[in-house]
């Protein structure tokens, strides 16, 4: 038989679990104390003859001690811990790290994936498989799991919450969720399983990926140049998606543990303070097996499952391969309910299909899907030399029977256009300029590096790739934009081009930095740090933080406009140039210039609305924004006057509103008393403007601005 753990500290352990001294183990076998210490600091090991009697006394069968693969089922039971009230009256309504993203299955997508992205185990060169998994129990399929989670011990705290949940946000949400599962009869467990990936290695307290998951909040491990994460916030939208605040979790363990890999199962729940039977609770409990070394054996840790406890918690895994699953007990998509969505839909075989419950968990299917291919497409793609790193999945199952058949996410499908050219891109089948249909063209932009610490001078110069070709269609979302990326290959930001010429084609763009842009290239690992530096926690741009501002200098962030600066540069010089495929002149250039006789357009009658098309920003010397502003105008008679708001935008709450200390009419319109005037006819316009510096809140360069045209007076 395979042998799983040395069998002087499996020994140990199975005497601490089943609370038997060392001196009572030699009694019970009638042997020496000294022999059973020799077998515990692996002097010795027991005769066969021995194991038989050890097995008895630990209440096991001979195949456990032999193999030692799993605890004994002896001792301590599987129960809930949860963290005692501050002795100094302190209180937690709720973890402050799950307030930094919305409940949104989109979120939970682009965070946990770029987590597996993060762990993926390189040696072998295969892309780590990240699988999506919606399941609804409804039934004994429910009870079953309930009774599996220990939902009795669970219920008095939920209900200490409920009674308290006017007063906070949290509780809220858990007595919503409650309340849900009781009275529609149903639960929705979420599932992310990754393989291919670490696994969570480590002790359960010391440090490690365990303890920096389960144990600690705002701790993040990663010290790659190309992850993605560095805040250690985005393991919190496992529970922020959870409308009960509970997560389990099941690892395979790439390196040993206890001399053990698979089914390393622990849960955590995360509920504000409360009251239980005049107890206080200060907020998380952990679902474990209690901890013989702690205090009265309250504290629990993980504990090796066997697989009958691991399927009835819904938490089995495909294989040994390493990786972690990842179970949302209640996931709720609050974005998902402000979709608009007919009355009646097509099941997978045409037919109408009403019933709410199948809509909510198709809706969640088709959100997690388009979020993975928005956002990770690039990482999904190979070509050349080049391996995805990358492949994703999604099912939806009700009951253990399928809703919707596993859909593998095809970035070909999602993001038709940049798939192409970042394959174009790593086959060497780019253009300088796009002359035909379908072509990629390919430019160096540069990226100055700062010097460490805010020295003057630059480090070096990092050349990053660009890469743009024509749009197929509104398969790729909005047109004429590009999205950037670095060495996980996740995208960062999206950004339209300004000015563009007029007669544009459609065009799609993608920018290549740091290791993106290919390990061989000068300073990519210094471009990975600085741009990861530059990334806040929702990691969706780059620009002034405070990690940049410290480690760099508070203007480092400039180094990041100018590459934004080139970039726009060499997108409309390659745009510019007039394409012409091999299906273009004779009669098919004459039937492109031929003019129809259609009936006009009736112009309308009433007032129009100008649109803001178009956007550069930049901080001035002073602190100020400084802007340039581009205006499409409709087809019409009357066109109304428009005010230009300037805001910050913020995470939550209202935005506030900046002063403006200059605007300039520059082409298309007039500016009177901070009102835009349109003459008519006009159908484009731009304008100028600076915020006024004193009523910024905060320091300017740690803000994002949000500018709106308003009709009226601009309220």
């Amino acid at each position: 038989m395979e042998t799983g753990e040395e069998f002087g500290p499996w020994l140990a352990r199975q005497l601490k679990l089943a609370g038997k001294t060392q001196a009572e183990l030699a009694e019970e076998l009638q042997l020496t104390r000294a022999a059973v210490s020799a077998w515990i600091t692996g002097r010795s090991t027991p005769r066969p003859t021995v194991m038989a009697d050890i097995a008895k006394a630990l209440g096991t069968d001979l195949g456990t001690v032999h193999t030692r693969t799993t605890d004994t089922q002896a001792g301590l039971p599987i129960t809930w811990y949860h963290r005692p009230g501050y002795p100094d009256g302190g209180r937690d309504l709720g973890n402050a790290a799950a307030f930094a993203f919305d409940a949104d299955v989109q979120v939970l997508a682009r965070e946990t994936c770029q987590n597996s992205l993060d762990e993926r185990l390189t040696e072998n060169g295969r892309p780590v498989k990240v699988r999506y998994t919606l399941h609804e129990l409804t039934g004994e399929a429910l009870d079953d799991f309930r009774e599996a989670i220990l939902w009795n011990d669970l219920f008095p705290h939920y209900s200490a919450v409920s009674d308290g949940a006017g007063a906070q946000k949290v509780g809220r949400v858990v007595d919503a969720g409650v309340r849900d599962m009781y009275e529609k009869g149903r639960l929705l467990l979420l599932r992310i399983d990754d393989y291919n990936a670490s696994g969570l290695i480590g002790d359960d307290y010391g440090d490690g990926k365990f303890a920096a998951v389960v144990r600690r909040q705002l701790e993040s491990l990663k010290s790659s140049h190309g992850a993605g994460g560095s805040y250690g916030l985005g393991k919190a939208t496992l529970w922020a998606t959870s409308a009960l605040g509970l997560v389990l979790i099941n690892s395979t363990l790439s390196v040993p543990h206890e001399g053990r890999t698979e089914r390393r199962v622990v849960g955590r729940l995360e509920l504000p303070w409360r009251q239980v039977d005049g107890r206080a609770y200060a907020g998380p409990a952990w679902f474990g097996r209690p901890d013989p070394d702690s205090p009265g054996a309250e504290v629990v840790r993980s504990w090796w499952a066997d697989e009958e406890t691991v399927d009835r918690l819904h938490l089995t895994r495909d294989n040994d391969e390493p990786g972690t699953s990842f179970l949302v007990v209640g996931a709720h998509d609050v974005a998902s309910l402000d979709e608009k969505t007919s009355d009646t839909e097509l099941d997978d075989e045409g037919q109408e299909d009403d019933h709410e419950d199948t809509r909510d968990l198709k809706k969640m299917h088709r959100r997690l899907v388009t979020a993975l291919g928005r956002d990770f497409w690039a990482a999904m793609t190979g070509g050349g030399s080049r391996l995805p790193l990358l492949e994703v999945s999604v099912r939806s199952l009700r009951n253990g029977d399928v809703v919707v058949a596993e859909e593998q996410v095809d970035p070909t499908r999602e993001q038709p256009s940049r798939t192409r050219a970042l394959r174009a891109h790593y086959e060497g089948a780019t253009v300088d300029r796009l002359t035909e249909a379908g072509q990629v063209a390919a430019r160096n932009v540069p990226l100055k590096l700062p010097l460490f610490g805010g020295a003057p001078g630059t480090l070096g110069t990092h050349q990053a790739v660009l890469l743009v070709t024509e749009a197929m269609g509104d398969k790729d979302g909005d047109k004429d934009q590009v999205h950037s990326l670095r060495g996980n290959r996740m995208t960062v930001k999206k950004a339209g081009v300004p000015r563009l010429p007029v007669g544009t084609n459609p065009f799609q763009a993608v920018l290549l930095v740091g290791e993106a842009a290919g390990d061989s290239v000068a300073f990519a690992k210094e471009a990975e740090e600085f741009l990861r530096a530059a990334e806040p926690p929702e990691h969706d741009r780059w620009g002034q933080t405070e990690e940049l501002s410290l480690r760099w200098s508070p203007s480092a962030y400039r180094r990041i406009n100018a590459l934004t600066h080139e970039v726009n540069i060499a997108v409309r010089e390659i745009v510019a140039r007039p394409r012409r495929t091999s299906a273009e002149g004779g009669e098919a250039l004459r039937k492109a210039l031929t003019v129809r006789t259609k009936p006009k357009a009736k112009v309308p009658t009433g007032p129009v609305i100008p649109v803001l098309d178009g956007l550069e920003a930049a901080v001035g010397d002073a602190g100020e924004w400084q802007i340039t502003a581009e205006v499409t105008i409709p087809k019409g008679e009357e066109i109304t006057p428009m005010v230009p708001v300037a805001q910050l935008d913020v995470r939550s709450g209202g935005r506030p509103r900046l002063d403006w200390a200059e605007l300039v009419a520059i082409e298309g319109c007039e500016v009177q008393d901070g009102v835009l005037y349109f003459p008519p006819g006009t159908r484009r316009a731009k304008f100028r403007g600076a915020t006024d510096g004193s009523s910024h809140p905060v320091r300017t360069a740690l803000t994002r601005l949000v500018v709106e045209l308003r009709a009226g007076k601009g309220e």
